[in-house]
């Protein structure tokens, strides 16, 4: 059995099935883009979900791949286990070949034992497998055409051996193949009491899509008998390298050394370092695939791992930052395999560095509280609001609490934390409900096919009526509703892009069209009939042209601005997000620092460099592949159509794009960004005007301009500089007052001095100081100390509306009475509270009628503890 690399091993693999006529596909983005109940690509099927549904067609039959695949939250979710157990991991590789109605179970096993005893010359004796027990074919095609013995070939009668892509839909029979790490392991084989030992391990999974399963349980032959198959990277390179733990391949090994280099720990046997070789990997291609850290879906699963990761940093005691510093090394590691990894290095690092500066802050204060919490705790359980408060608090997870309980041998109360979480969510729901134009349950199962790209009023023909989510044969006068056609010129909301507004003209009257939506391959056109519209009628279809010609100059700038963003900031910056109306636009992208006043102004000119050019649109539709080799930009996380629509803007953008653009780019007019802002971290947002909303903004803002110098009595060309002269004036002036203000403080502060009194032989002065201004107080009380040299001084001072009280105590005597303790106790009379240092604190109240008697109450409070 020869050594591989864990690179050898996945090429080796890619090659041999693409000499098995294997169509070899790329890694897809760990970010699914044809299933919104995944949170992360898991799996080498994903990708090719929809094809074994029958929706999606391919060139091909047979497919194989080295899909990178995350497993840290929601149903999937390893990342608990991680660095304690061999074999778990946040993020792995899963070999897979797939056939899509082409060969089935015979071909399927030949392959996979051709691979592993020729390719990899895995010794025979050291394989067994296992079928689904009542699989009698796959028993016959291992035991007569491979050769294996009878006992070597288990029936195992559990869901292990069944997969399902759900209740219903397809499903089948599986077959593992397992390797025998010899009698000195301990373990036993599958299905045995001793299968959770380490002995036999499970290499490859076979799965043989056969059934269509029913509602009704009952199971009948696919048309097209499937194969998909999944074999982890990383188990196989750790047999082909002879270690028990994948931990202690090549990849691995080399990730822990340049972990304990930049942690600076000394031994590499710790299992924090499997943590954080394990996390830069997942956080790396996380961020690489346009995922951003944020406290929600997908952004919130690599927050946590980032933090896990530094926690682990801080134990083994590093004290800078250090985990940006492996994405170098996992270059040198993947980046021949994943070249995206060299090609967004320093927005990778420069995310992973910002995260765990931001981090930094907390995680010293927070491990304080839990450690505060630990020693008043009596049990083995972390109470839930515990969890919840270093949660909601401090940014601490409740796996990264549920880390520490662990290695205190300890576990946390999760149902006590959810229900903290249940009653926060509840309150979140109560204060920003919300509601839609249509319920969202609505299903169509139509096809409208779009002619908007050509055309501004089309005639097409109602298939389908919906009132309130219930499908209808017709909608009568006043009713509102939803009008699916056959075809249609309306634009369909998508891609950021708005959906269209208009009318659909009828014999029996007219539909008034609010909203154009999707629904599924039906376009919904939402709005309210005045007469009568029915199943089957005749429509003259007219789009609202005014507003879908706005649209489109809106649209097209989008194309410009992210070009001019990337040749301007770097070609890190990717879009998260857009909206194009026909008032202007809303672009989002991944950037991590403020786009300065400067770029903004040289991103504006070259997108309107672009504008006054005025070359030609072009847009045609080609297959996937060649429109990525032509440089053509897509989105992560989108799903596209082997046939896909590409937007040509002369030699300056090109990207993939189903939405409505001008024909040339002279057409848009004029370009203005209105503003530049961050809305999360590592997210910026720019928000644009085109065309007549560029000019009615610049027109507004010379107008307001105008005003202002009115206002100062001069002109639009000297106006700024009046204003920075009055802005000087009035910083003057407020110093000035602010010294005058400190000068009466002091003299009303020695007049107070009069009012002194003694209470044990401590200076004590109570005084109410009306007329003073509150942010005065601080002031007097400083000074009033230095006078009194020892003592105790209280003020307080109220309006109208609120009460300001502060307690000052000279250093001698914090020992005897605490500042914050007593104005505390003041404010509560006066409906307030405060705090502060053990020498000064202060207070404010809402009921200044009550001022005079909370002052009364100090001075018997004082004589108490003096």
């Amino acid at each position: 059995m020869p050594h591989m690399t864990t690179a050898q091993i996945r090429q080796a693999f890619l090659d041999f099935f693409s000499s098995k006529q294997h169509q070899a596909i790329t890694s897809s983005s760990l970010v699914p883009g044809n299933d919104p109940t995944l949170l992360f690509t898991n799996a080498g099927m994903v990708q090719f979900k929809d094809v074994f549904l029958g929706a999606d067609q391919r060139p091909y039959t047979r497919a194989t791949s080295s899909q990178r695949c995350v497993r840290a939250g929601g149903k999937h979710n390893d990342l608990e286990n991680v660095g304690y157990t061999a074999r778990h991991h946040t993020f792995f590789e899963m070999l897979g070949n797939f056939s899509f109605g082409d060969y089935f179970k015979e071909d399927a096993i030949k392959f996979a034992w051709q691979f592993l005893t020729e390719t990899l010359q895995l010794p025979k004796e050291k394989l067994l497998v296992t079928v689904y027990h009542t699989d009698d074919e796959a028993f016959d095609l291992w035991n007569k055409h491979i050769g294996l013995p009878e006992d070597r070939i288990i029936r195992i009668d559990t869901a292990d051996n069944f997969w399902s892509m759900g209740d219903t839909g397809p499903c089948g029979p599986c077959s593992e193949i397992f390797y025998d790490h010899g009698e000195e392991i301990w373990g036993g084989p599958p299905g045995s009491p001793e299968e959770d030992g380490d002995r036999f391990i499970e290499i490859w999974n076979l799965v043989f899509m056969q059934y269509n399963r029913h509602a009704d349980g009952t199971m009948e032959p696919l048309p097209k008998q499937s194969v998909d198959t999944g074999m982890g990277l990383e188990r196989i390179s750790a047999i082909m390298q002879g270690v028990h733990s994948n931990y202690e391949i090549d990849i691995f090994q080399n990730l822990i050394s340049a972990a304990a280099s930049v942690t600076h720990a000394q031994d590499l046997s710790d299992k924090s370092l499997r943590v954080i070789a394990d996390h830069i990997r997942s956080c790396a291609f996380l961020i690489s695939d346009g995922v951003m850290p944020s406290n929600e879906g997908r952004g919130y699963v690599l927050r946590r791992i980032i933090r896990r990761a530094v926690r682990h940093g801080n134990k083994l005691g590093a004290t800078d930052n250090f985990f940006h510093k492996l994405v170098s090394a996992l270059g040198e590691q993947m980046g021949d395999a994943y070249p995206e990894l060299h090609k967004q290095r320093e927005i990778i690092e420069k995310v992973l560095r910002i995260e765990e500066e931001q981090f930094g802050k907390t995680l010293e204060r927070g491990l304080a509280i839990l450690e505060e919490n630990l020693k008043d705790l009596s049990g083995d359980v972390i109470p839930g609001d515990v969890v919840f408060k270093l949660y909601d608090t401090y940014g601490f997870p409740a796996d990264l609490t549920a880390d520490v309980a662990r290695e205190r041998f300890m576990t946390i109360d999760e149902a006590g934390f959810q229900e903290c979480m249940a009653a926060q969510r509840k309150m979140a729901q109560q204060a920003g409900k919300f509601g839609t134009d249509y319920n969202e349950q609505l299903k169509s199962e139509k096809h409208t096919e779009f002619k908007g790209y050509e055309h501004n009023h089309f005639s097409g023909t109602v298939v389908e009526l919906f009132v309130d989510g219930d499908a209808v044969s017709e909608l009568a006068d006043g009713q509102k509703g939803i009008v699916i056609l056959d075809r249609t010129p309306f634009y369909a909301e998508s891609g950021g892009q708005a959906g269209d507004k208009g009318v659909l003209k009828v014999a029996g009257g007219e539909f008034t069209v609010t909203n154009t939506t999707k629904l599924g391959n039906a376009f919904a056109h939402a709005g309210i009939i005045q007469g009568r519209i029915a199943i089957n009628d005749r429509v003259d279809a007219h789009i609202d042209e005014v507003r879908r010609d706005a649209i489109r100059k809106n649209h097209t700038a989008t194309h410009l601005l992210h070009e001019a963003l990337r040749q301007v900031l770097g070609e890190h910056v990717s879009q998260k997000g857009s909206l194009v109306e026909s008032e202007r636009l809303r672009f989002d992208f991944s950037h991590f620092e403020g786009v300065s006043k400067e770029q903004v102004s040289t991103i504006e000119a070259m997108v309107n460099t672009e504008i006054r050019r005025n070359p030609d649109l072009h847009t045609q539709l080609m297959q996937i592949d060649e429109a990525k080799e032509q440089g053509a930009m897509a989105l992560f996380g989108e799903k596209y159509d082997d046939e896909v629509r590409v937007v040509s803007i002369g030699d300056f953008s090109i990207e993939l794009c189903g939405g409505t653009h001008v024909q040339r780019l002279g057409d848009i007019g004029l370009f203005k960004i209105v503003s530049e802002s961050g809305i999360a971290a590592g997210i910026r947002r720019i928000e644009a005007v085109t065309g007549e909303g560029a000019m009615d903004y610049i027109n507004h803002q010379a107008e307001v301009l105008n005003q202002i110098a009115a206002l100062v009595k001069t002109d639009a060309n000297n106006a700024l500089e009046k204003v920075s002269g009055l802005v000087d004036r009035a910083k003057g002036l407020e110093k000035e007052v602010a010294q005058l203000t400190d000068k009466l403080a002091s003299a009303a502060g020695a007049n107070l001095l009069d009012s002194v009194v003694d209470i044990n032989g401590i200076k004590v002065l109570v005084a109410n100081v009306a007329g003073t201004e509150s942010k005065a107080l601080r002031g007097m009380v400083d000074d009033l100390k230095v006078k009194l040299g020892s003592g105790i001084i209280v003020l307080g001072v109220a309006d109208d509306s609120k009460v300001s009280l502060i307690v000052g105590v000279t250093k001698d005597l914090t020992s005897q009475l605490k500042a914050g303790e007593l104005v505390n106790f003041m404010a509560q009379q006066v409906g307030g509270k405060g705090g502060g240092r053990p020498d000064m604190a202060q207070a404010g109240g809402s009921q200044p009628e009550h001022l005079g008697t909370a002052l009364e109450s100090a001075t018997a409070w004082i004589a108490e503890r003096v």
